[in-house]
């Protein structure tokens, strides 16, 4: 048993999530973050991986608070769990996946570097997920912890890892109507073993323009 996943992604029209300056750059608008907003108060936890909080340092919480008092008067903590994953163990304690907001945060990692970051991330639950590190074993591990809605937030290489993996149940797509053409640029998704053939051709869902953007919800069928 695992999580119910959706994978969120705002992307320019030739794939990538962010350039290369240093300031983040936007890719969606104030209407299609309420959208993501919705969603987050939805799920049960929320999952990024270590680069992206390292590169940029979210929050991860549910910024409505209309939508923060529905999930208390619903027995629910105000904004869902955090959880990332990393391989090398390089989290900063002192970033605001650590410091923001009052809900649980788990940190999976290779067993190898669990006993570390115990003693490092003090406000975490550290989880090794195996040695290399796996996605199922990871979303096994929330089940069992009462997490039955995953959304996953990124950044590239981990959408790239649930992706092939097959464990997408829903994937939401925003395409901002520009191009990055930045080769070092990070990308939505990356090389990889992907499900492949006429099978595994994802079906959609609905569509919307928001502003000058378009919004898509695909469901892999190799979920």
């Amino acid at each position: 048993m695992r999580p119910y996943v959706i994978a969120s992604a705002a992307v320019s029209l030739d794939g990538y999530i962010d350039d290369v300056a240093d300031a983040r750059l936007l890719l969606s608008d104030d209407e299609d973050l309420d959208r993501v907003d919705e969603v987050r108060a939805w799920s049960d936890a929320l999952l990024v991986g270590a680069g992206t909080i390292r590169a940029d340092d979210p929050r991860l919480l549910v910024r409505s608070a209309e939508r923060r008092a529905a999930r208390v008067a619903a027995g629910r903590p105000a904004s869902p769990a955090k959880v990332t994953l990393t391989r090398c163990g390089k989290v900063d304690p002192h970033a605001r996946f650590f410091t923001a907001g009052d809900t649980a945060r788990y940190v999976y990692t290779c067993d190898a570097q669990v006993a570390r970051l115990q003693r490092t991330l003090t406000g975490a639950t550290v989880v090794g997920a195996g040695d290399p590190l796996t996605v199922e074993r990871l979303l096994h591990d929330l089940h069992e912890r009462g997490i039955e809605r995953l959304m996953v937030e990124g950044g590239g290489a981990v959408h790239t890892l649930f992706l092939a993996a097959g464990v997408v149940d829903e994937l939401h797509v925003v395409y901002a109507p520009f191009f990055v053409g930045q080769p070092k640029a990070p990308r939505f998704v990356n090389a990889a073993a992907f499900p492949q053939g006429p099978g595994n051709r994802m079906t959609l869902g609905k569509s919307r323009q928001i502003g000058d953007l378009m919004f898509l919800q695909y469901f892999p069928r190799s979920s």
